[in-house]
């Protein structure tokens, strides 16, 4: 018998993933009802499914307390059940600890975080303590740079930027003759931003890539939990200043803009760089933030070209940060 089920396809009513394939359906459900029962729970109600290109993510009702998530990443994102459960290791106080991991599928289960931080009225303070939070945990994690990669966490080091920006420009079928003449323009001094970043010599460590309000929780007062990293990579750590930052100046202003990059900054002053040199590194690593979207999706999809939103934002590489 076919299980009840709420499925959300958003914008992709045709994508094709596992969750057509009947099969894989009940073993996904027999999976996650063995690891609750490991638990000692069990669900309960309709499970709720948003089915998504680049994943399937599951709600699953528990009798007696708050949902659980499955998530079924594509081959290019399987990493992330393991980096998560690894991070649980190394940094717990930052991330969510998984109920379970299936590498070898691309499944984890993972408990509900609490409120996202979307869903909270914040304040400059809050934005302040969650950068500062986060750039605490990337910093933590510049020695575990080989075990990451390890887990088949991509790594793009600043001086491979310019051949990754040349593939993407290369990919990009959304292009007219003067946006192309722009990015021949923009290449050069691409090369020279990565060059005089990589001299800077802030080590590598995770970056998130996508890192905005639905991808965090704040279950409390100081307290901020990082999730989904199906994005991932190990690179420059402050390229993930751009989504957070152009996100809170949408919400509060471009004003606090500087206040953010210097509480972000905080963690870092132990590498022995100047005020001003750390804030150079993050002016030169806000374009490279620009790039996330685009690698992310050709990544996942190796075979389609950069659309629109993956072309503009080859585009903002360009644009110079607001701070």
């Amino acid at each position: 018998m076919e299980r009840t089920v709420e499925v959300d396809r958003g914008a992709y009513p045709d994508a094709v993933t596992p969750w057509e394939q009947k099969e894989w359906r009940e073993a996904a459900f027999d999976w996650v009802e063995g690891e609750l029962a490991r638990h000692g729970l069990r669900s309960g109600g309709v499970p709720r499914v948003r089915v998504r290109p680049w994943s399937v993510l599951m709600r699953v009702p528990v009798g007696g307390q708050a949902p659980v998530w499955f998530k079924a990443n594509p081959p290019a994102s399987a990493f992330e059940g393991p980096l998560t459960a690894a991070l649980a290791r190394w940094v717990p106080e930052y991330v969510l600890r998984p109920l379970a991991v299936d590498a070898g599928r691309g499944w984890s289960l993972l408990p509900d975080g609490g409120p996202l931080f979307r869903e909270v009225e914040a304040t400059p303070g809050a934005w302040e303590e969650l950068l500062c939070g986060y750039a605490r945990m990337q910093r933590a994690l510049v020695p575990r740079v080989g075990e990451l990669g390890a887990l088949g966490v991509p790594r793009l080091r600043v001086g491979e930027v310019p051949a990754s920006f040349d593939r993407l420009r290369a990919g990009t079928g959304a292009l007219e003759v003067g946006q192309r003449d722009r990015l021949d323009t923009l290449r050069t001094r691409l090369a020279d931003w990565c060059a005089e970043l990589d001299a800077l010599g802030v080590p590598d460590s995770l970056d998130h890539a996508d890192l905005h309000e639905g991808q965090l929780f704040h279950p409390g007062p100081g307290r901020f939990t990082y999730f989904d990293w199906g994005d991932a990579l190990v690179s420059h750590p402050f390229a993930s200043l751009r989504i957070p930052a152009q996100r809170a100046a949408e919400r509060l202003g471009p004003g606090v803009l500087p206040r953010l990059r210097d509480a972000y900054l905080a963690p870092w002053t132990d590498l022995g760089l100047s005020t001003a040199e750390l804030r150079r590194a993050a002016h030169l690593a806000w374009r490279l933030g620009a790039l996330g979207q685009a690698r992310a999706w050709t990544r996942l999809f190796p075979a389609a070209a950069v659309g629109p939103e993956g072309a503009r934002s080859l585009l903002e590489t360009g644009d110079a940060p607001p701070f």
